[in-house]
């Protein structure tokens, strides 16, 4: 079930988005100001944001480039009755992913939220890696990554379970011989050549970090 961020302070359109996207098989998290949208995204991973700009505390767009900073690109959508172009051009520096004009028909939203998370079942960006697991591919930046097939597969069955851990047997299945000791190998020589953190989870397995 995918997983959504809404920062609306106006209770009527907050209750009724919330219902209809419940009923549509999101799972939604309602946050009434920018601080308290901010706090959420510390204890959650979301797929995807809906934020409109003029909330108390800290504002749509603040919150955005604040998440934007910290590397977290998750897609964002603001739902706004601001439609004068500064506003829209500011959503969009700040990193908006689309931008959607008060008031709305929820059915359009709906359509613009899985354009976003159908997106995002094949590309995931990690730290400063961009996956295509569809066409098992790593990039970062723009440069595409050449590894082995063995290094290829143990990556992106870390990023699929990202931020969870993976276990052993899970894990195993990448490896041409699989053994303990082959898998702390080249554990170990994934972490070294893409200078990624690779946690040892105790009696599970292993997880990005």
């Amino acid at each position: 079930m995918n997983k959504i961020l809404l920062l609306e302070d106006d209770p009527i359109l907050s209750k009724t988005l919330v219902k209809y996207l419940s009923i549509n098989g999101y799972s939604v998290d309602l946050a009434r100001n920018g601080e308290e949208a901010i706090d959420l995204t510390y204890d959650n991973d979301y797929d995807i944001y809906l934020l409109d700009i003029n909330v108390p505390l800290l504002n749509g767009i603040d919150l955005l480039q604040h998440l934007r900073d910290a590397d977290d690109f998750t897609p964002a959508i603001f739902i706004s009755a601001m439609v004068d172009v500064s506003s829209v051009s500011k959503a969009f520096v700040a990193g908006a992913d689309d931008y959607i004009k008060k008031p709305f028909d929820p059915e359009e939203l709906l359509i613009r939220i899985k354009a976003k998370t159908s997106t995002l079942k094949s590309m995931i960006k990690i730290k400063d890696y961009e996956i295509d697991l569809e066409k098992q591919e790593v990039f970062k930046g723009k440069k595409q990554l050449y590894m082995s097939e063995v290094q290829r597969n143990l990556f992106l069955k870390l990023v699929q379970y990202y931020p969870n851990p993976v276990d052993k047997d899970t894990l195993m299945e990448c490896l041409e011989k699989p053994t303990d000791l082959a898998l702390r190998v080249n554990i170990s020589k994934l972490k070294k050549s893409l200078g990624i953190d690779i946690q040892s989870i105790r009696g599970v397995g292993y997880k990005i970090i």
